[in-house]
């Protein structure tokens, strides 16, 4: 790693001459190598238009479904750690090569012996250890990082970052992230979740039915109305679950859903999966009809409600820029690109202004929900711009939110966090929340809640 960097580094500094797709293919086999978090960088900075050159797109986009993966003599004896000796004799089939690789583990084809088609997800092993590792130098570079910039407090964001990636290693409770969002978008056309299989399934070693298709980037090629109507389903997919039950999706990057035959979107790895207390969700839509009503005290109860703390009236302007960034192409009732200047540069150059007003108005302390929330946002919206849809966005967030019911989403939730078999996180149980509410008379809006 440090020899390409220091190949980067010349040609930026000292105008060497650099073979940048060379450079970007040894980069790809580095970072598949070493495995773990790390790898998640890369594949967050793949989805975002323009965040990379070319080359390095086309070769870290690769990380997120063709990893360099481990060998057969690896897999073997994973597999009998995991289902014992025999294990070979629970299949019809099993290939021995892996159909994906990715940060914390491997996707391998199989048939089960009634003939249904599998993807059996094998975790590598020392992961926990590793994720560990991973994360104690994480907080060191953030707290180093805090020291040079004070922009924004990181203690929230690791402990975030920390909890969901612990999560991920256990496939156990991935199986039920799965069961639940086949629960949540039962209803839902064109959209298909893998079915867990749990005599063939460990806390390490993860057995569902396989879903056929191909990247999500191959339908960019597709003439207007296709990529609209994936766009559609993406949109549905990522915000029924929130709007209805408080629980988004929080990887939302591209070797995580594809295309089959037929269009329908196939939603692959539950792994990072927030759920949400109804509160936060009243907060986003009340954020909204701030944005749009440019009513100031709305937005401070939005953000209040959401757990930020001491906001100034400069802070409070610089978050409504961002905000107005993100909410931006749900404010007009029109069908549009999601981002007018079709360009991820234009992102980047408001992340940036955000970030400095910020560092020098003092700094802010993101609450933790807030931090797969934005990249679940950034993430998606990061499809629509590879895509290049045109859609009212308006009037598809308004069919969500319209006839919002935080006490019938709390009810929900519950219900449907229990039938699935997953945890209820203690923020979300209503002993754990504070009343956050505005006296009766300065509510948004004429519904309760708004």
């Amino acid at each position: 790693m440090g020899g390409l960097a220091a190949r980067l580094a010349g040609e930026r500094y000292l105008g060497l001459n650099l073979d940048r797709g060379r450079h970007a293919a040894e980069l790809k086999t580095v970072l598949g190598g070493i495995k773990g978090p790390l790898m998640k960088v890369a594949q967050l900075l793949a989805t975002i238009p323009d965040a990379l050159p070319k080359e390095y797109v086309q070769e870290l986009v690769q990380l997120q479904a063709n990893a360099p993966a481990m060998g057969w003599p690896f897999v073997r004896r994973r597999m009998a750690g995991e289902l014992g000796a025999d294990w070979q004799s629970r299949f019809r089939h099993f290939e021995k090569t892996a159909a994906r690789a990715a940060s914390l583990g491997q996707v391998h084809r199989a048939t089960a012996l009634d003939g249904t088609p599998l993807a059996c997800k094998l975790q590598y092993p020392g992961m926990a250890s590793a994720v560990e590792a991973d994360l104690h130098q994480l907080k060191l570079a953030m707290s180093l990082y805090e020291r040079y910039d004070r922009a924004v407090t990181t203690a929230e964001i690791h402990a975030e970052i920390s909890d969901r990636l612990r999560e991920e290693l256990d496939y156990e409770r991935e199986a039920a992230h799965m069961r639940l969002y086949g629960k949540i978008l039962r209803g839902e056309s064109g959209v298909a979740v893998p079915v867990p299989i749990p005599e063939l399934s460990t806390g390490r070693l993860l057995s569902m039915t396989w879903l056929e298709g191909t990247p999500i980037l191959d339908v960019a090629k597709a003439p207007l109305a296709e990529r609209n109507e994936i766009s559609l389903r993406m949109f549905r997919i990522w915000y029924v679950p929130f709007y209805f039950y408080g629980v988004i999706h929080g990887d939302p990057h591209l070797g995580n859903y594809t295309v089959a035959p037929d269009r329908t979107v196939n939603l692959l790895d539950f792994g990072c999966i927030r759920v949400f207390r109804a509160s936060f969700v009243r907060g986003v839509i009340d954020l909204h009809h701030a944005l749009q009503r440019g009513d100031r005290d709305l937005a401070v109860h939005a953000y209040e409600s959401w757990g930020f703390g001491n906001l100034s009236r400069e802070i409070i302007d610089v978050l409504n820029r961002w905000a107005l960034f993100v909410y931006g192409p749900l404010l007009e009732d029109r069908t549009r690109l999601i981002q007018e200047k079709a360009s991820g540069v234009y992102g980047a150059a408001v992340a940036e202004s955000v970030h400095r007003d910020i560092r020098r108005l003092g700094g802010v302390r993101p609450p933790r929900e807030f931090v797969f929330m934005d990249r679940a946002a950034i993430g998606l919206g990061s499809v629509f711009l590879h895509l290049k849809a045109e859609i009212n966005w308006y009037r598809l967030f308004h069919e969500l939110i319209d006839d919002f019911d935080e006490t019938a989403l709390a009810a929900r939730q519950a219900a449907a966090l229990t039938a699935a078999g997953v945890p209820v996180p203690s923020e979300t149980s209503s002993a754990g929340q504070k009343d956050r509410r505005r006296p009766a008379g300065r509510r948004a809006g004429n519904r309760s809640p708004a």
